[in-house]
């Protein structure tokens, strides 16, 4: 049986519009015109759509320019979108026009004919509410999409990146308080260094974190600036001049963050230099969380031919043909999420660098969803890293012990006593020995016993002391 329809109209003429759909003609011409990908701006974005109409409807009747009652229908259909309730009706493909003007008009429809049906009216009449004439109005796609890249990525720092870094910050911080009296052997150049301690390499590790949130919270500041108010080109055509301001304190109210009108709306229309600065950081938290992950499978490393300083948990089978085998599955899906981050990046990069033009930004939905993608994949990587390996890492103490006892950087203390060239031949002899360094001070009478145990005790190593005051190098 074919499916129910009905004819709308839009400016180049007639469509036919599935009856049970929201939208109208513009989105059904963009769903013809755009069968790219089949991925859609997801519910980030079509949330901070739904904010800014539902904004601009209360900005535009206290302005007295919106009547009472379609900025009332307005506001509920709008809330409605905020709430995810008509997510169905939001289809259009991410690659499109560069503006975003489908989508804009996606959104101006979907919510005219719900507040139509609210009413009791005919979908599709545009009366009592028009989808350009009253949920468009005071605005373009041009300023209304960047708005909406601006909020929905804000809103997925602030609600889905930070507490999950948060999290993991906490996780690591206290396996560095509890592995902090285990000493193990540091690593320069994937060679024996120096002894460190567990819970100080695992500090490193925590502050990273806390840095990533750091940046997290500046991306979110480098896009506090709203072009709403701009209309086509900027320059404000048929809107009011406290339009942008008010909105832009709004959408603040409304969401949490210290949102204002750009200063300079041409800027903010022509360029998306705070999406790519945005796009820089969130790489860099993912380059971050790179290091943590890498690191920590690497320790784990063995069971019995690795580096095993540390046990991870076993989270699944690793292998389909050798049994009991178990790999460090988690570190290699944060891995892999940063390796889309940064691809992600690259695309925001290239599309901030080449697609703005004169007054308009013609990149704007493939870096919204790059951007959205990025962050949502990165958030939950996170979270699921922190939950299932980070909060369950052990410590194996005795064999972080029988390595530092085994490594040859342990003549670096001597050095500042006895000389370095003596003690690079204290190192090479152990090396070609198969002995430790201690075991060769005692048979060569190098230094008293009280003397050489105070040099080689591992700890002291770990932090600064007059007995050890050596030239350093890598």
């Amino acid at each position: 049986m074919a499916e129910a329809t009905r004819i709308e109209k839009d400016s180049m003429g007639p469509m036919t519009v599935p009856s049970h759909a929201l939208w109208g003609a513009s989105t059904q011409r963009a769903v013809e015109n755009f069968p790219i990908s089949g991925h859609r701006l997801g519910r980030r974005f079509i949330r901070a759509m739904g904010l800014i109409k539902q904004a601009a409807a209360e900005v535009n009747r206290e302005l007295g320019i919106l009547p009472e009652k379609p900025a009332m229908l307005i506001g509920q259909a709008a809330q409605e979108v905020i709430d995810g309730k008509l997510d169905e009706h939001f289809l259009l493909d991410v690659f499109q026009t560069g503006s975003g003007t489908s989508s804009n008009m996606n959104a101006n429809e979907v919510i005219a004919n719900r507040a139509i049906q609210i009413a009791g009216g005919v979908v599709g009449s545009k009366s009592p509410v028009h989808p350009n004439d009253h949920v468009n109005m005071a605005q373009s796609s041009n300023d209304v999409i960047p708005t909406a890249m601006h909020v929905a990525i804000a809103e997925a720092l602030q609600h889905d990146m930070i507490p999950a870094l948060r999290r993991l910050q906490e996780t690591l911080a206290k396996k560095a308080v509890a592995f902090d009296k285990i000493v193990k052997i540091g690593r320069t150049h994937l060679q024996d260094a120096t002894p460190i301690r567990l819970g100080q390499e695992f500090s490193g590790y925590a502050t990273q974190i806390a840095l990533a949130e750091t940046r997290a919270q500046k991306a979110i500041r480098a896009l506090r600036e709203l072009p709403i108010g701009g209309t086509a080109v900027g320059t404000g055509i048929n809107s009011h001049p406290e339009f942008g301001r008010r909105v832009s304190a709004l959408l603040a109210k409304k969401t949490g963050i210290e949102f204002v009108e750009a200063a300079n709306h041409f800027e903010a229309q022509g360029a998306k230099d705070g999406v790519v600065e945005t796009s820089g950081l969130v790489r860099t938290i993912a380059i971050s969380l790179t290091k943590v992950a890498n690191d920590i499978r690497w320790l784990a490393s063995g069971p019995r031919c690795g580096i095993g300083e540390i046990r991870i948990p076993e989270t699944q089978p690793g292998s389909s043909i050798m049994p009991g085998k178990v790999n460090p599955v988690m570190s290699e899906m944060v891995l892999q999420a940063a390796a889309l981050v940064i691809g992600c990046d690259a695309t925001v990069a290239y599309a901030g660098a080449t697609l703005g033009t004169f007054d308009l930004h013609v990149g704007m939905p493939v870096m919204a969803n790059a951007m959205l993608e990025a962050i949502r994949i990165l958030s939950k990587a996170t979270s699921v890293f922190s939950e299932r390996c980070a909060a369950g890492i052990e410590a194996d103490e005795k064999h972080c012990g029988e390595m530092v006892e085994r490594s040859l950087a342990m003549c670096t203390s001597l050095a500042p006593v006895i000389g370095y060239d003596k003690a690079a031949d204290i190192a090479k002899k152990a090396h070609k020995t198969g002995k430790t360094v201690r075991q060769i001070c005692i048979e060569d009478a190098i230094l008293p016993a009280d003397k050489l145990n105070k040099l080689l005790d591992p700890m002291s190593m770990t932090m600064p002391s007059a007995d050890n005051i050596g030239s350093g190098g890598g």
